[in-house]
């Protein structure tokens, strides 16, 4: 059984990554006929130069690095690292997610389903012709158009460029090129200390065959962050190897027959030159609206550069978009969100509002980082008085049996009777996992007595969070006056615009 193409799609899709792909499937479960056109990669940037990319080379470099350590009782002889092996698992993981995804695509093509409503992919790339009609051209330079009820544009980003820096993404690369490489580089510079930097300066000092120059335009990375997060991972970097240089600006790079000569420019007026094998150009993404035909609606980008939606999603009329190109973080978890969301909205189905405020974020360093609703900073900026709870994994069992003590649990609390939990950062082991316990309370708007009503099993991760809860109400196992490095607490209000020690 199978049926026919129909020829006013419910839904046209602008591209399959995160968003355009959550979106589709949830436009399936509502029975609508859906349009997927993608020129590029199945899944994105956020499965084959991005998150699943990334993340499979991460866990590799981590698990070399724990392997070559030497305080478990074992140590490992010869050990060697070679980078086409490790380029060929994480092609290998991206192929694997991006198959499943076209599995899925055409498993519910109209010439396989007979079902409530299918799925039709078409490899090319989406142009305006008006509110209900695209052109789709291949890059064999054919098209076709296709008329639609509904769009959605999750066309996703690109690396953002350097001015007069040119980008052959073998020397000088993006994310986008990272595996070009045939093997490590002696010598590598990362221009941009955000968490893609970042992320990547770990990955490469964990292999330990590369000596890498972070560089930062500003006097402290990840600086939104507080204080003391943005030190951690700063300093954990350093422990590395990894030679973090701030307030610097790249100015040039020039290509020697051998090498590379990178020209940084200081806040000071000073100039400082360094020579490399490779330079890696992570300044952020950008969305280039170019060649989608915005203009034929009426829509205008050159002055943002980013896509302006509404509450629910909608840029214009039938027209909504989702993911990196809004002017919302670009995070995987928020661009399927708002994907659901959007299409959720244009066949009028019930929803509940979408919340920014408590959306978890980890930041895969070593070790790695997670995040969820306020820190300190926001709470400052929203004159919120607060109270925070610092908990070390020194004094976490699991973590000592893990031989991982390389870590903390900072929670934030209102100062006040209710002490409802406002934000909370994590570092070490597990934290992808663990951040979810204190999320599902945070959305709730619970205190601190709702989350101990429940008995964390033993030797877990999630007893640091159970403890650094119980030091707020007096009640921990382990007391900050005993370990006054490990344990502390402070608060802050906005009437004194001071830090107390509790």
């Amino acid at each position: 059984m199978s049926q026919a193409i129909p020829e006013v799609f419910d839904l046209c899709v602008l591209g399959c990554g995160p968003a355009g792909f959550a979106g589709a499937m949830r436009a399936l479960d509502f029975g609508k006929h859906v349009c997927i056109i993608e020129g590029a990669e199945i899944g994105g940037a956020g499965v084959m130069y991005g998150a699943l990319a990334s993340k499979t080379m991460w866990e590799i470099a981590k698990d070399y690095a724990i392997a070559n350590k030497q305080d478990r009782g074992y140590r490992a002889a010869g050990m060697s690292v070679d980078y086409c092996a490790v380029r060929r698992t994480v092609i290998e993981a991206a192929k694997e997610k991006q198959y499943q995804m076209l599995s899925q695509i055409h498993t519910y093509s109209p010439e396989r389903w007979d079902g409530p409503g299918s799925l039709t992919l078409k490899n090319g790339w989406g142009k305006f012709i008006s509110k209900n009609e695209v052109e789709i051209r291949n890059s064999n330079g054919k098209s076709e158009r296709i008329k639609s009820r509904y769009f959605l544009i999750a066309t996703g980003t690109k690396p953002r460029s350097f001015p007069n820096i040119l980008l052959d993404q073998q020397r000088v690369f993006n994310s986008d090129g990272v595996l070009n490489f045939q093997r490590f580089p002696e010598r590598l510079v990362i221009i941009g200390a955000g968490v893609i930097g970042c992320e990547y300066a770990s990955i490469f000092s964990d292999f330990g065959q590369t000596v890498v120059y972070l560089v930062d335009h500003a006097k402290r990375i990840i600086p939104y962050e507080d204080e003391d997060v943005s030190d951690f991972v700063s300093d954990n970097l350093e422990a590395n190897g990894v030679k973090i240089i701030h307030s610097a600006k790249l100015r040039t790079i020039l290509n020697k027959a051998d090498y590379l000569q990178v020209f940084l420019d200081f806040k000071d007026g000073h100039t400082e030159v360094i020579e490399a094998d490779s330079a890696f150009i992570s300044i952020g993404r950008s969305f280039d609206s170019s060649g989608i035909g915005l203009e034929a609606l009426g829509i205008d980008t050159t002055s943002t550069g980013i896509l302006k939606t509404d509450e629910n999603c909608c840029l214009k009329d039938n027209i909504y978009a989702a993911g990196d190109i809004t002017h919302h973080p670009a995070l995987v978890n928020i661009a399927e969100m708002e994907g659901r969301f959007a299409v959720k909205h244009m066949f009028g189905k019930k929803r509940w509002p979408l919340n920014y405020d408590n959306m978890s974020t980890v930041m895969f360093f070593s070790p790695a980082v997670a995040a969820v609703g306020l820190n300190e900073k926001g709470c400052r900026s929203r004159k919120i008085p607060y109270k925070v709870a610092y908990y070390s994994n020194k004094l976490c069992s699991r973590a000592i049996a893990m031989r991982a003590t390389n870590g903390f649990v900072k929670i934030i609390v209102s100062d006040d009777e209710q002490q409802r939990i406002l934000g909370m950062r994590a570092a070490g082991p597990q934290v992808s996992s663990t951040i979810m316990s204190i999320a599902h309370f945070l959305d709730q708007g619970k205190g601190i007595m709702d989350v101990l009503k429940s008995v964390y099993p033993h030797p877990t991760i999630t007893e640091g969070i159970e403890e650094c809860l119980r030091m707020l109400l007096n009640k921990s196992v382990f007391k900050p006056h005993a370990f006054p490095e490990y344990l502390r607490i402070h608060s802050w209000h906005p009437d004194t615009g001071k830090v107390q020690i509790v």
